[in-house]
């Protein structure tokens, strides 16, 4: 445990220190997120916080290879794979934050960086299927990795419309999928708790927390599509490792539901909010008769606006609502189903009140500005 501390600390340094670099280079190159009718800033903000993002994260990549314990988890290729994904998307990133690619261009660059992934081992070799470890054909599970990191990607790019709400969204997922993969990975056998997919974790987590105090409302620095597409990469590569290297077994607390479901489930639990908020838009945007990436104003974010929330008070519910959805799925990991459940309802059950009821309490003249989208 002391040494995924060790690595998130340089995570957390490293992408802070990076900041004020980035900062000046969006600057000197021009690359500002401008205003437009679905944004809630009032002037342009400088956007390459997700190359101060991909510092944090090779910082801990290289102090985790020289590590005692933790080098162990480069025996095979896998993190190196991760780490030129990671590197080629956040170029990908960067150079839309300063040109404006189309669309298909960076899902082109986004398929190549999974491919990377996969090619270095980073893929699902295997998927729990009615409880059973279960091996698929190697294109469709290829298929399905690259898929993985697609709909990873480009939810994180969705729900990046508010200061900060992106990088905590992503803070409580990886903080969740390493508390799961920490516990899964005790009971191996023989018990190993340095995996792959709880470095990136622990990794991820870091440079969510050195970007945050930059981010949060009023936003300094955005990361842009640079740091909304790496955030995305590595959680799916830290969903993708766990997920391949679970053992039914190991989390189904004996049960032929929980050997069936759970293995699916929590990683699916773990990223709900940006996965809700993607699947909401393709279908809404589909049903109007537009492209699935034409933009709007009517994800969740700005619904919390309309509502009458704030900024800073929308974000905070949002990453509550993160943490509910992503520490209820685990929690039917650690406790008992009855118990679980009854935690995540009573969760829920506050959340939604403090979401409906809070937004009475507003003072007055400090509304949120209204989107109609």
């Amino acid at each position: 445990m002391r040494e995924y501390l060790f690595v998130l600390l340089v995570a957390m340094a490293s992408t802070f220190l990076a900041v004020p670099a980035s900062y000046r280079i969006a600057v000197r190159v021009g690359a500002f997120t401008q205003v437009r009718d679905r944004d809630v800033h009032a002037v342009p903000i400088p956007r390459l916080g997700g190359v101060a993002i991909f510092v944090g994260f090779l910082a801990a990549t290289l102090t985790a290879a020289k590590l005692p314990y933790l080098t162990q988890v480069f025996d095979t290729p896998e993190l190196w794979g991760v780490l030129l994904g990671a590197a080629l998307i956040t170029l990908v990133g960067a150079v839309d934050d300063i040109r404006e690619l189309d669309p298909l261009t960076k899902l082109a660059g986004q398929i190549v960086a999974a491919g990377i992934m996969a090619f270095f081992g980073v893929q699902l070799y295997s998927l729990p299927v009615f409880g059973v470890t279960t091996v698929l054909p190697a294109p469709v599970l290829a298929t399905l990795t690259i898929f993985t990191v697609l709909v990873s990607t480009n939810a994180v790019n969705f729900i990046d419309g508010l200061d900060g709400l992106a990088a905590g969204v992503v803070a409580i997922a990886a903080s969740t999928f390493f508390a799961y993969s920490y516990y899964i990975s005790r009971g191996f056998d023989p018990p190993n708790v340095f995996s792959s997919s709880s470095f990136i974790s622990a990794a991820l987590l870091g440079c969510c927390l050195g970007f945050l105090p930059h981010n949060f409302y009023p936003a300094r620095l955005f990361m842009g599509d640079s740091g909304a597409l790496l955030l995305g990469l590595l959680l799916a590569a830290a969903m993708i490792s766990t997920t391949s290297g679970v053992n039914p077994a190991q989390v189904s607390g004996g049960t032929i539901v929980g050997a069936t479901l759970l293995p699916l489930l929590v990683p699916t639990a773990i990223i709900l909010l940006p996965l809700l908020d993607v699947v909401l838009a393709v279908i809404r945007r589909t049903r109007a008769g537009r492209h699935p990436w034409s933009p709007d104003a009517q994800h969740l974010h700005h619904r919390m606006l309309q509502i009458g929330h704030g900024h800073r008070r929308a974000v905070l519910l949002l990453w509550l609502w993160a943490a509910v959805a992503s520490l209820g799925g685990i929690s039917f990991v650690f406790l008992d189903a009855a118990v679980a459940a009854a935690l995540v309802v009573a969760a829920v059950v506050v959340t939604a009140g403090l979401t409906l009821w809070l937004p009475r309490f507003s003072a007055a003249g400090h509304r949120p500005k209204i989107f109609t989208g």
